[in-house]
């Protein structure tokens, strides 16, 4: 290598030497480099293509180093956090670092990057797979505990979601509450039972199918004089649609329709092991939406927790159910944010697609701002508007209201004026409709359970908060 492009590695580093280069850049980083290594890399045809790692021979023709290429970006300092996961995935097994300096931004998102490319998600293989070998040091002015906190609560989120249902029922999210609560030393809280169709009673309606009791689980972080923030997360740990059950095709990702539940258990990890300074609560209706005898029926109608009747229209629109009940409970405490997570609507996603969950909020200024913080934090969603004038589709002739609409449009709208219904203390409120899965294989984002907006709402609650 050339001695002008680097300066000696510490005396404790074993890592090889490894450059980043845009289309941009390469051609000046090219000519730092002894002409043997230009002449490799011209005729590897190399010409830093985002994603793409050329290894570099040494004098003995044994590999000495390494060049990543990070596409259009202007410059090292504008790399995504993506390209760190590429890194982690594509560089040969061999302990790494990185010559050129980073801002603290670009190299916090080479590290972050690096860890979720690096973490590899819970299987069930009675031969598990070999680990991918490559190590990294850390880049020089990385924020390393947001980095780190934030890989371990989204990889631990990704293992909820991916888990099979038979391993993830109700009990399993009351267990990782519960594991979350006693680490940073929080109070827990389950209703179950007789209680529960008492006090959260469209919870118990939507779960009295299942042999696996319902619950509504409830952890609180007292921090008394600090801003309060309330996450409630979607826990239907399997949805068969109940007696609209759905078909074998619609059934098939059920399992991760607890995705809200889980990146909400995430959101609150990450707060608590970054110390944010709020007090924190986090609510979680924990349910099965199975097949028997004792399942609710279209046509029922239940009284909710807040008073207001409802008739099931359709009892594969659980999900807003459970929310009505956890949302009553969390407006009834006015905190100073309310967020709710859930994998709602496929209305969402067939308008924005699984990348790109919705927002929904009273509070237009609060959308906005979210919308910001998650193009920057390369943790994307949308606003969609709570336009008053579908309200009138949920109206019902036997309740206050309907779960369903009974046309086929603006169902994500029409299912977040549902739960708006359900929220009228608090004006900074947030609905996210999220995917909670990643459709195809991509760098730091493997085919399975994505932990999505957990990263922006962070930025979020930071921002607001302190």
């Amino acid at each position: 290598m050339n001695s002008r492009q680097e300066q000696p590695p510490a005396p404790a580093s074993k890592g090889l030497p490894l450059w980043l280069a845009s289309e941009a850049t390469l051609p000046q980083l090219l000519a730092q480099f002894e002409p043997h290594l230009q002449v490799w890399v011209r005729a590897n045809a190399f010409t830093a293509e985002r994603y793409r790692v050329l290894g570099l021979p040494g004098e003995d023709g044994a590999l000495a180093g390494a060049i990543a290429g990070l596409g259009a970006a202007p410059g090292p300092d504008s790399l995504s956090l993506w390209d760190g996961a590429a890194l982690a995935e594509r560089l040969p097994n061999h302990a790494w670092r990185l010559v050129q300096p980073l801002s603290q931004a670009a190299a916090t998102r080479l590290w972050l990057g690096w860890r979720l490319g690096s973490q590899r998600l819970q299987n069930y293989r009675s031969l598990p797979k070999a680990g991918h070998g490559a190590q990294l040091e850390r880049p020089a002015g990385a924020d390393a505990a947001y980095a780190e906190a934030a890989a371990s609560a989204l990889n631990a989120a990704r293992n909820l979601i991916n888990a099979p249902p038979n391993l993830c029922g109700p009990d399993e999210l009351q267990q990782a509450a519960e594991q979350l609560s006693q680490r940073f030393n929080g109070q827990t809280s389950v209703c179950i039972g007789p209680k529960l169709a008492t006090e959260y009673p469209l919870v118990e309606a939507v779960g009295r199918g299942s042999p696996r009791a319902p619950r509504l689980i409830d952890c609180r972080w007292r921090n008394p004089g600090k801003p309060r923030v309330t996450l409630v997360g979607k826990g239907v740990c399997f949805d068969s649609g109940g007696l609209d059950i759905k078909p074998p095709a619609g059934m098939l990702l059920m399992k991760k329709d607890m995705g809200g539940a889980a990146c909400a258990l995430a959101l609150a990890e990450l707060l608590l092991a970054m110390r944010a300074p709020i007090e924190l609560r986090l609510l979680i209706p924990a349910v099965e939406n199975a097949v028997d005898g004792a399942s609710f029926r279209p046509g029922d109608v239940c009284t909710s927790r807040k008073g207001l009747t409802v008739e099931i229209g359709n009892t594969d629109a659980e999900g807003r159910l459970i929310l009505a009940d956890a949302l009553t409970e969390a407006d009834g405490d006015r905190p100073d944010l309310l967020i709710d997570m859930a994998t709602l609507t496929g209305a969402a996603r067939t308008a924005l697609g699984p990348e790109l969950p919705a927002v929904f909020s009273p509070d237009a200024a609060l959308a906005r701002s979210l919308h910001q913080l998650a193009e920057e934090e390369e943790d994307p969603l949308w606003p969609l508007p709570l336009w008053a004038g579908y309200d009138e589709e949920l109206a019902s002739r036997v309740a206050d209201m309907n779960n369903v609409s009974s046309g086929a449009f603006a169902g994500a709208i029409i299912a977040a004026l549902f739960l708006k219904r359900f929220v009228t203390a608090t004006s900074t409120w947030l609905h996210v409709d999220l995917y909670a899965w990643n459709p195809k294989e991509r760098p730091g984002r493997p085919l399975g359970a994505e932990a999505q907006c957990v990263r922006a709402l962070y930025r979020l609650i930071r921002q607001r908060c302190g």
